[in-house]
């Protein structure tokens, strides 16, 4: 297929253009889940929005998508409550309430479906799609749905913006300040409800929790503020819904909503290793370069006493020395170190090993080290 024929194609505008839009809101909306450290909420309120569906489908007696996205953020929504409240007014930990939660909601979403297929009737058919998704079958008008659904949320949070971001970092000072604390709390919450409605039929419910959690994730590896976080997150959203649309589209039968998930979590994989300052390859090359400099140090602070020690401030050191004197070998650091002018090879006598002797440069930043540690008087 051809790269304009591909473009062109009606079927892949809609599905890029909503897998976009539940980038973008779950990135934002994931941002604040993660900082909270209500990851799985997320989870519950996605398995959750399957009775919604159900009885959105009950109520219009077809399969509206108006009706079943607002079922879904009904019994989401209540769902978010149901948490909030075993939390704030009962000894359960947010784990056991969540826990609680998803498989109570999640469980009657099952008997639901069961029950509306014993019903018969084509009108019931393709319901079980809202499990895993079923992004070919979005129109325009699911878009529009779709996208209003998601400025809502993005301008409740826009419009908020000050008090989300008190409520996220401090919740005890935003109280002392007067803020509706609980009533934010359960505004952020039900919200994610929001986001999960917007990818019930792209994703379905059982994977929708990684498309909240994922992007903010991978986001939160590159910055340390709040304001670039839920932009990055969106962006990562969107990217990788947009991606897993395209791959789905070159690819023979292979499901969008999967992709989609797969393309955020290799977001993910790409910034738990390789971001700056906080990924596992930098920290262990920023490791590995500390391990370098220390040694380095070691050594300049080595020859320096040594040559005090002979009252010769050419003293020449013995490599074979440095190395029993340190426990390990000393030839490449002091090769480091040679590159830089802080040490130089000295004469010595034929069938003796290398000799190091310090120059200028070195013993100046050999007494700096001293002075920086307090090991010895300069």
């Amino acid at each position: 297929m051809s790269l304009l024929a591909l473009l062109s194609d009606y079927t892949l505008q809609n599905v890029a253009m909503g897998a976009a839009i539940l980038g973008a809101v779950s990135g934002v909306l994931g941002s604040f889940a993660v900082l909270r450290q209500q990851s799985l909420v997320g989870d519950a309120l996605s398995h959750a929005a399957l009775p919604g569906v159900c009885l959105g489908f009950l109520v219009a007696g077809a399969r509206d998508l108006g009706w079943i996205l607002a079922g879904a953020l009904l019994t989401g929504g209540a769902a978010a409550l149901v948490i909030l409240g075993l939390t704030r007014f009962s000894r359960l930990k947010t784990d056991a309430a969540i826990g609680a939660a998803l498989s109570v909601f999640f469980a009657a979403g099952v008997v639901l479906l069961t029950v509306i297929q014993g019903m018969g009737g084509a009108s019931q058919a393709g319901l079980e799609t809202f499990l895993f998704g079923q992004a070919a079958a979005i129109l325009r008008d699911d878009l529009r749905v779709m996208g209003a659904i998601a400025a809502l949320a993005l301008g409740v949070v826009a419009l908020f913006w000050k008090e989300f971001k008190l409520v996220t970092f401090d919740p005890v000072f935003a109280r002392t300040l007067g803020l509706p604390v609980a009533v934010l709390e359960v505004a952020l919450t039900v919200m994610v409800a929001l986001a999960v409605v917007v990818g019930l039929q792209m994703v379905g419910v059982v994977l929708m929790a990684a498309m909240v959690i994922a992007p903010a994730v991978a986001a939160r590896q590159w910055t340390r503020r709040l304001e670039h976080m839920v932009v990055l997150s969106a962006l990562i959203g969107m990217v990788a819904g947009v991606s897993g649309a395209v791959i789905s589209a070159l690819g023979r039968g292979l499901a969008t909503g999967p992709l989609i998930v797969l393309a955020a979590s290799a977001a993910v994989a790409v910034s738990i290793l390789f971001a700056p300052g906080r990924g596992i390859v930098w920290e262990a090359a920023e490791r590995a370069r500390e391990r370098r400099g220390l040694r380095g140090r070691q050594l300049l602070t080595t020859l320096l006493r040594l040559a005090r020690e002979h009252g010769d401030p050419d003293y020449p050191a013995e490599q074979g020395m440095l190395d029993a004197y340190h426990g390990l070998g000393t030839r490449g650091v002091l090769e480091r170190l040679e590159g830089r002018g802080h040490v130089a090879r000295a004469a010595h006598m034929p069938g003796e090993g290398a000799h190091w002797v310090l120059t200028p440069a070195g013993r100046t930043e050999a007494v700096r080290i001293l002075a920086e540690i307090g090991g010895e008087p300069v």
